[in-house]
């Protein structure tokens, strides 16, 4: 192994906010009063558009789960992703480059705001080496609403540069993915970076240096969609 592929998962390999949407079928799997989703939801998109850092919406997002049980959430989510699977949630051309790094024998990492509940599963289905995502704090088995570190933006740049250390990688051999301006220290930590999709913000650095580009191929297929990121 001489080089690493770092993915974003959120609308980079899946075509969705893993987050919200494991959120809404977790509260109707577990009986949920109709409307708590909205309202559950509400709160974080007023904190955003109130200008709370990112790092702050996500951790107001695993708030939500305080004093669930951890097995619980897993078993959550592997049934989630068994129903998501139905409808073809994978974006076709990144997920096809995953395909091409794990055949080329690099290793394959996601790395993600979202945490274990919905990336282990897709992480399982994919094959990918590693998944990197926020880990909740979790004292004898529950939840306590709190997270060690949200991995979002210049966190998700650190963490390609410990895995490389940790297995002896040069990042200027290495790639990574990503859909959002967020995505940007991952991309800047390596020598490949592709963006996916047409952010204003990636779009314009992939322009001035000359970074691959993939289209969102299903973007045409249906909007993007609109909840706050987290």
């Amino acid at each position: 192994m001489t080089a690493a592929a770092f993915f974003d998962v959120d609308e980079t390999l899946i075509g969705f906010k893993t987050m919200f949407r494991f959120l809404a079928f977790h509260l109707e799997r577990r009986g949920a009063a109709p409307g708590t989703y909205e309202r559950l939801t509400a709160t974080l998109h007023r904190a955003a558009a109130d200008g709370a850092p990112r790092a702050e919406v996500n951790r107001r997002y695993y708030r939500l789960y305080t004093g669930e049980s951890a097995a619980s959430l897993a078993a959550s989510g592997r049934a989630w992703f068994t129903h998501e699977l139905a409808g073809a949630p994978f974006v076709p051309a990144p997920t096809a480059r995953f395909g091409a790094h794990r055949r080329n024998g690099d290793l394959t990492v996601l790395v993600s705001g979202s945490f274990f509940a919905c990336l282990d599963p897709i992480a399982e289905h994919l094959g990918a080496d590693r998944a990197f995502g926020t880990r909740p704090v979790i004292r004898d088995g529950l939840l306590t609403g709190e997270v060690v570190t949200p991995l979002i933006g210049a966190t998700k740049g650190r963490t390609a540069h410990a895995v490389a250390a940790i297995h002896g990688l040069d990042l200027a051999h290495c790639s990574a993915y990503g859909d959002h301006s967020s995505d940007l220290d991952l991309l800047r930590s390596v020598g490949h970076p592709v963006v996916v999709g047409s952010d204003p913000v990636l779009t314009a650095h992939a322009q001035l240096a000359g970074w691959e580009r993939l289209p969102d191929t299903r973007a045409a297929d249906r909007p993007r969609q609109q909840e706050t990121r987290t």
